[in-house]
């Protein structure tokens, strides 16, 4: 069995309730060259998830378990663990969109359904706005 160290090759957290979503956000964050994907369904797992193993970015989907609280947790993993978030949601009105954008400034966001080239520019983008 593989191992790897967040030190050695780049990790990311997939903070999403849908496993099918999960998945292929796994998959294809693999084929980006990411080593290791912990997958969370909830903030509670996510926030364990990155303390422990520090991940190189995480992609989070806004409407976890019925409620909003993706944004909440957004902001609570940048502030605390400096880690580089991506927004992965169908909730793209312009209310959630102004939340987002004022609470967690930079992160980009990804409508879902995600393509492939969409998924690489956005995790390009936050690791990039992580260094400037």
């Amino acid at each position: 069995m593989e191992q790897s160290s967040s030190s050695d090759y780049p990790r990311a957290l997939i903070v999403e309730d849908d496993p099918m979503v999960a998945l292929w956000l796994q998959d294809h964050l693999h084929e980006l060259g990411f080593a290791a994907c912990d997958l969370a369904k909830n903030g509670h797992q996510a926030l364990s998830h990155a303390k422990s193993n520090r991940p190189n970015v995480a992609l989070i989907d806004v409407n976890l378990e019925g409620g909003r609280e993706g944004i909440e947790l957004a902001q609570q993993l940048r502030e605390d663990c400096h880690v580089p978030i991506v927004f992965v949601t169908g909730y793209t009105d312009p209310e959630t969109v102004g939340c987002i954008r004022s609470r967690v400034p930079g992160a980009p966001l990804i409508p879902k359904p995600v393509w492939d080239e969409r998924l690489s520019d956005a995790v390009a983008s936050a690791l990039a706005f992580r260094t400037s």
